[in-house]
C-alpha cells in the first residue's frame, strides 16, 4: 500500500462513549469489507473509559472505582492490557482498510498504519520513534506498564526519560474482520497517572513509577490538545494523499460522517456487545460466573 486508491473519508474527533467509540471502529471495518470507502478517523472518550484488552481478566479491574469515578468500561477486540482513556488526556485514532490493499504480514502492516502516528508527532516538534530494544513489563494487566515491544510501542522524550532515554506516548493494535483491517491506537496527550492507576484493583506501581514509563504530549511540547487533534488529522490525509489532492484512482472526504445504516448497526452492537455484561465482565472463551 505505497499508494493508496480508492474511496477514503476522514472522520474528525468525535466525543463518544467508548462502547460507542469501538462499536464505530467494527463498522468501519464491515464497510471497508463490503466495498464502501475506506476509514480514517480520530475520536475522543466521553466520558472517560477503561478499555479492556480481548482476553484480559474482568477481576483485574477495579470496579468500584470506575462506577464512582463516573469512568465507562468496555472491551476492545484487540488483545493487550487495559488502557485507561482520559477525555482529555488520550487522543484516539482509527485506520479500516480492505485487507487486500495492506500487507499480510502482522509487522509490515503495523509499520504501514502507524506511518501517521509518527509523522503527528514530527509535525508537533516531538521526536518519537518505535523502543529500540524491549523493555521489563511492570504489571501486566496495564498495556502501558507491560513489556515495551519494537513492534508497535512508540516511545518519546529525552536522555533523562525511561530505560533507553524515552518512555512510552503511544500504543497501537489491530485486527482483521470480515476482509479488513482496523488499526486503532491511544496518544498520550496528558498523563493521569493516579486515574490510570486506580481503574485496576490493586496494582503494584506506584504514580511516580507509571510516570517513569509514560510520557505525554503537554510535557514534550507547548501545545494544546485541539493542537495535537489537528496534527494527527492532518498526518493521516497526507498518509494517503502523499501530499497531493489528485491522485489518480484516490477520493477522499476530507469532512466524512457516518451513513444512518452505519449508525444505526454501531448502536446495534453497543447493545449486544460492547455494553453487554457478558462480553465486558466474561474473558472471551469463558463461561460466565
Amino acid at each position: 500500500m505505497t499508494a493508496p486508491t480508492g474511496d477514503w473519508r476522514l472522520i474528525r474527533e468525535e466525543p463518544r462513549p467508548g462502547p460507542m467509540q469501538m462499536a464505530l471502529d467494527e463498522v468501519a471495518a464491515e464497510t471497508a469489507a463490503a466495498g464502501g470507502p475506506a476509514t480514517l478517523r480520530t475520536y475522543r472518550w466521553a466520558p472517560s473509559c477503561l478499555t479492556l484488552g480481548y482476553r484480559q481478566d474482568p477481576e483485574t479491574v477495579d470496579w468500584a472505582f470506575c462506577e464512582r469515578e463516573g469512568i465507562d468500561v468496555t472491551r476492545r477486540q484487540t488483545g493487550g492490557g487495559g488502557i485507561y482513556h482520559d477525555t482529555r488526556g488520550d487522543i484516539a485514532y482509527s485506520v479500516a482498510v480492505p485487507a487486500g490493499d495492506v500487507p499480510g504480514e502482522l509487522l509490515d502492516c503495523y509499520h504501514l498504519l502507524c506511518e501517521p502516528v509518527l509523522d503527528a508527532f514530527d509535525r508537533l516538534g516531538i521526536d518519537a520513534r518505535y523502543v529500540e530494544e524491549d523493555v521489563p513489563e511492570l504489571y501486566h494487566p496495564a498495556c502501558y506498564l507491560r513489556e515495551l515491544h519494537p513492534a508497535h510501542d512508540v516511545v518519546a522524550g529525552g536522555a533523562d526519560d525511561g530505560a533507553d532515554g524515552r518512555r512510552k506516548i503511544a500504543g497501537n493494535a489491530q485486527y482483521r474482520k470480515r476482509e479488513a483491517v482496523i488499526q486503532h491506537g491511544s496518544l498520550t496527550f496528558s498523563v493521569e497517572a493516579a486515574r490510570h492507576l486506580g481503574t485496576f484493583a490493586d496494582p503494584p506501581v506506584t504514580a511516580d513509577a507509571f510516570r517513569d514509563r509514560v510520557v505525554g504530549m503537554d510535557e514534550l511540547a507547548d501545545i494544546d490538545r485541539a493542537d495535537a487533534v489537528a496534527a494527527v488529522e492532518a498526518a493521516l490525509v497526507a498518509w494517503v494523499t502523499g501530499g497531493t489532492d489528485n491522485r489518480e484512482g484516490l477520493t477522499l472526504d476530507r469532512d466524512g460522517s457516518w451513513t444512518d445504516a452505519e449508525l444505526r448497526r454501531a448502536r446495534e452492537l453497543v447493545e449486544t456487545k460492547y455494553r453487554d455484561e457478558e462480553w465486558v465482565r466474561t474473558r472471551p472463551g469463558r463461561d460466565a460466573s
